[in-house]
């Protein structure tokens, strides 16, 4: 069986993403269904972005992701589908979805698809469920290779494909810049854009030691605090602080059975930027 992974901003709370599998079966038995999340933030193509890059590599070659946060449905917009330099496939809008597995993995090549012809037979008056009438129909005939890649759309340079510019960590006069990419979403830990390699290099970090960390939302400070590097959430108390490498490879901030988030009022995004230095007590 070839698997077919299906990301959204839908939630569970109605029949969208039940009627995306009927879909995906109606077109073939010969395929498996998966979910990699269907609670992306409504509208947040960053989030659903960062969400691909985090699960992509775990999943074979030739694995499809459908991904369907799609704030511009019904407009000129491209759907496209992008075969990663590591195999897989992602059928999705091209508004920025393809940002950080384009980045991190790289895009070998893309085909647009022709949503007059290439959709549900019979949904051709429907222009606000192409999670339903495009991104899962094809996206399931590419999983069960009813179609092959290079049948499904016309070429596009990957170059052509649409992205969110990314800010780099940097080191700045022994001070970290980064982005806060995103949150761990039921604990409230913040997750950077800092590389644990960076992290290393800068300021070969040992356990235990402290830093200072500062959150900006848009150049505003929202939050600063000298917390500890440790290795895991368990070498702090309960309701104390910590910096951490994450299961992405990059520097996290959270609070040990708390949420930091939510605590501190702070969020992520682009808008969301951190500095971290060294302690100078």
């Amino acid at each position: 069986m070839r698997d077919l992974v299906i990301q959204t901003d839908f939630g569970l709370k109605d029949g969208a993403v039940s009627t995306m599998y009927g879909v995906a079966y109606g077109v073939s038995d010969k395929i498996r269904i998966s979910e990699l999340t269907q609670g992306i933030t409504p509208f947040n193509i960053f989030e659903a972005s960062f969400r691909l890059f985090q699960t992509v590599k775990y999943w074979k070659p030739g694995t499809v992701f459908v991904s369907v946060v799609d704030p511009g449905v019904g407009s000129n917009r491209k759907s496209i589908v992008a075969k990663l330099k590591t195999g897989q496939y992602v059928v999705t809008p091209d508004n920025g979805t393809l940002t950080h597995v384009a980045e991190a993995f790289g895009v070998e090549a893309v085909r647009v698809l022709d949503e007059t012809i290439q959709r549900l037979p019979g949904s051709e008056n429907s222009a606000t469920f192409l999670g339903r009438d495009i991104y899962a129909y094809n996206g399931a005939k590419l999983a069960s290779e009813i179609v092959t890649f290079d049948e499904i759309g016309k070429p596009l340079a990957p170059t052509e494909v649409v992205t969110i510019p990314l800010e780099e960590a940097q080191l700045v006069d022994n001070v970290i810049e980064g982005t806060v990419e995103i949150t761990d979403v039921n604990f409230g830990s913040l997750w950077t854009n800092i590389s644990e390699s960076l992290w290393q290099d800068a300021f070969q970090a040992k356990l235990g030691a402290n830093y200072l960390v500062r959150i900006f939302n848009h150049g505003s400070i929202k939050f600063e605090r000298e917390i500890p590097f440790v290795k895991t959430f368990a070498d702090v108390d309960p309701g104390d602080d910590l910096i951490y490498i994450n299961s992405v490879g990059s520097v996290g901030v959270a609070i040990r059975m708390g949420n930091f988030e939510k605590v501190n009022q702070v969020s992520a995004g682009p808008e969301w930027t951190i500095e971290i230095k060294k302690s100078e007590g």
